[in-house]
């Protein structure tokens, strides 16, 4: 894996382990030589990981809309910050950029940019790995939960809902990442039930 997306949050949250936990990732990420690509903010959680993974030397895509950009919220000390048009614009480049993802704490922008990513694999668009570093009281437990839930009510195959690598260790998350393997089954759990 030479380079991984992440996604999070453009605010810093309530705790500071929000926070630390995120520059953990960044200097893990730097320290590996990989190359970060993240939504390009200075603010927040964004600019922590940027942050962290520049300082242990690592290079780093930042990838914003004009939008954005306009309000001044751009990290313009990165190695490489892409402008887009769009939101969506934003989430192709990523994808493109990234062997990787991975979601840290962040609201319905991270959630949208993670369900978005996890679809796309579930649909065979891609085939990397995707991954959420929760922390240690359990940020992700409520979303992790109701994918489960869609599995036992027959909306998402148990195969998909493991396609999501779980831990609160960066270390031992990219290791997971680094040696996963891709599979791909069917999206549509009752094939048969389409001909209806």
């Amino acid at each position: 894996m030479k380079s991984v997306a992440v996604f999070c949050g453009s605010n810093l949250g309530n705790s500071p382990e929000f926070e630390i936990l995120a520059r953990d990732l960044g200097h893990e990420i730097g320290k590996r030589g990989i190359r970060l690509v993240f939504g390009g903010g200075k603010v927040g959680l964004m600019g922590a990981v940027a942050d962290a993974c520049l300082t242990a030397g690592g290079d780093v895509i930042g990838v914003i809309p004009q939008q954005l950009m306009d309000k001044e919220l751009g990290h313009t000390g990165v190695t490489d910050l892409r402008i887009t048009t769009t939101m969506h614009e934003r989430k192709a480049a990523m994808e493109q950029e990234a062997d990787g993802f991975i979601a840290l704490p962040g609201g319905f922008g991270t959630l949208d940019e993670f369900c978005e990513i996890i679809t796309w694999a579930q649909l065979g668009i891609h085939r990397k790995p995707c991954a959420v570093l929760d922390t240690k009281g359990g940020y992700f437990r409520s979303l992790l939960a109701f994918f489960d839930t869609a599995v036992d009510h027959g909306f998402v195959s148990p195969e998909h809902n493991a396609m999501i690598l779980r831990h609160t260790q960066p270390a031992a998350l990219l290791d997971l990442m680094t040696g996963w393997t891709p599979t791909f089954r069917e999206k549509w759990i009752d094939r048969d039930a389409l001909a209806d």
